[in-house]
């Protein structure tokens, strides 16, 4: 690949060599914005490896720039500002040592080698270089670009030793697998089993890595075109029961006269899969790898019926919360996740029977704005290897959806609420406050759902009239 005229590309290139020049100090280009250049995928954050003092030389440049804003870490030797639409970040070379106890490195100065050496992963070594003697000349002292040729995952250095110092990498291993769907090497996965507990939460609380970033990972994970690639290596090595031992639970198949089950994992990566490919929502992502993460606790064996797995919709919708609280993960998506895990088997049931407008009613009303992304996740939910079987439940699908439409359109149901509300029903029935107006609002929206009466103030006003007396007895 021919760097010059890349990186010629940049209009602040040309101020960069300058004052690289200027103030006598090597400047590379490293680590992620190579790569990508060699993937074909576009990046607007690029790292500047100051051989010498990062943060001088990030504050001479956006000088040079006309930039104002810029932060600097001294203490950290590293330097950021944006310009044109890039994140630019700026750190001096630098060799790093580790307590155990921390991820966090003591840091001093180093050669370009040493800091080269310290990074993740080879195909993140790759540095090009923007002084004027030898500008656009890659170096690749790991082998990078031959791992970036055979797309495969691989660390400069002895990988327990990567790993042991920051057991994040082992993460990071496994993200990167998936968003480029590479392989990984198999000296990685040894290295992860091995070090995989020092991803633990200590007894004492301490972390060796914090929730946040453990979870920031995985999420990036699932944000893959294929999350099932990093899902399965982090079950494969072991680091998954660590992390997030709900999802390892899920895997293995049980055996019993003629009757099997399938692998649920395997199951749900096919589903996290199926939703990857057409929807970007992380979230629904997660309800897809979350949807049957209760069928471990409710599985039983039935004789002349075979495996079940009764209230797992319903007892997984319930396991969120503190699934939730431990991964510290935003609560405000935490009632999404809830209602499509609780709602997941819904449309299946509508799509094997001849749909009601009932059904469909209360369907609609169940899942609110969100039903688009149920009817996805249920789609997603169809991984049967017979064709014929797949083929006849998205027939199904597509009928149900087209009721939905007629229904939804006839009678406006998406955000649902009796037309006579309580404090109304409270001044015709002479009632305070109590359970006894919530029963007589629910009972007017039951009529409306089962198409007694329609959705309108006028003859939900004359149900009233009619049942009240019932209730006032």
């Amino acid at each position: 690949m021919e760097f010059k005229s890349e990186l010629n590309k940049l209009d602040f290139i040309s101020n960069a060599k300058e004052v690289a020049d200027k103030n006598n100090v090597e400047v590379f280009v490293v680590g992620g914005y190579i790569r990508d250049l060699f993937l074909g995928r576009e990046k607007n954050e690029i790292d500047f490896l100051v051989i010498g003092n990062g943060p001088l030389y990030a504050e001479n440049l956006a000088h040079s720039l006309g930039v104002e804003k810029i932060a600097l870490f001294k203490n950290f030797g590293t330097a950021h500002f944006r310009y044109s639409n890039y994140d630019l970040e700026f750190v001096g070379s630098r060799r790093e040592s580790y307590n155990h106890e921390s991820r966090k490195p003591f840091v001093t100065s180093g050669t370009f080698e040493e800091d080269i050496s310290r990074r993740d992963f080879t195909i993140n070594t790759l540095a090009v270089s923007i002084n004027k003697k030898n500008f656009g000349t890659l170096f690749d002292l790991y082998g990078g670009i031959e791992d970036i040729t055979n797309r495969i995952i691989k660390t400069p250095l002895d990988p327990e030793v990567t790993f042991d110092d920051d057991p994040l990498r082992i993460l990071r291993a496994y993200r990167f697998a998936a968003q480029l769907n590479f392989n990984v090497d198999e000296r990685i996965n040894s290295a992860a089993n091995k070090l995989r507990e020092r991803l633990k939460t200590l007894p004492d609380g301490r972390q060796v890595v914090s929730q946040e970033r453990i979870t920031d990972e995985f999420l990036k994970i699932l944000a893959a075109p294929k999350p099932s690639v990093g899902l399965k290596l982090l079950y494969e090595s072991g680091v998954m029961e660590i992390i997030f031992p709900e999802v390892a639970n899920l895997a293995g198949v049980d055996q019993r006269k003629d009757f099997h089950h399938k692998d649920v994992f395997l199951h749900t990566c096919t589903v996290v899969d199926n939703v990857a490919q057409v929807s970007g929502n992380v979230w629904l992502r997660f309800a897809a790898l979350m949807h049957d993460i209760a069928k471990p606790q409710t599985k039983k064996f039935v004789e002349g019926v075979g495996w079940t797995f009764h209230g797992h919709e319903e007892l997984g919708a319930r396991m969120m919360k503190s699934i939730f609280y431990r991964m510290k993960l935003p609560l405000a998506n935490l009632e999404y996740v809830e209602k499509l895990v609780r709602l997941h088997l819904r449309p299946i049931a509508l799509a094997k029977e001849e749909v009601t407008d009932s059904a469909i009613r209360r369907l609609i009303v169940s899942a609110g704005l969100d039903l688009e992304d149920l009817i996805t996740l249920c789609r997603a939910d169809i991984t049967s290897k017979n064709q014929e079987k797949v083929s006849r439940y998205l027939d199904n699908y597509e009928r149900v959806m087209k009721k939905v439409l007629e229904v939804e359109e006839k009678d406006k149901l998406r955000l649902f609420q009796s037309p006579v509300r309580g404090d109304e029903i409270m001044a015709v029935c002479k009632l305070k406050p109590s359970k006894k107006v919530g029963e007589i609002k629910s009972a007017i929206e039951d009529a409306i759902l089962d198409g007694v009466i329609g959705n309108n103030y006028e003859e939900a006003f004359a149900y009233l009239l009619k049942i009240k007396d019932g209730f006032l007895k």
